[in-house]
């Protein structure tokens, strides 16, 4: 093999080693922007799943309540259900 033909074949090695080398660096690229936007997303879900427990909580105790009143008042109050 003739050295023109041995450096033309190094180069075109070369060239496409290099496609590669940055295909790989976009795609690194893409994966860690897509890995931020999905942590993001999955705190925005934590954060909103954190108030539905605090407003479910809330509703439980005042339910709780509610009845512990009821029962307290067993003589005056009286839960009834309607017949329909």
């Amino acid at each position: 093999m003739k050295k023109e033909n041995l450096e033309v074949l190094l180069e075109d090695i070369n060239s496409k080693f290099q496609f590669v080398v940055e295909s790989h660096e976009a795609l690194c690229s893409e994966i860690h922007e897509l890995s931020r936007r999905t942590d993001e997303r999955f705190d925005s879900v934590d954060f909103k799943f954190d108030i539905l427990n605090k407003k479910i909580d809330a509703i439980a105790d005042d339910l709780s309540a509610h009845r512990a009143d009821t029962e307290a008042h067993h003589g005056t109050y009286r839960v009834m259900e309607r017949e329909g």
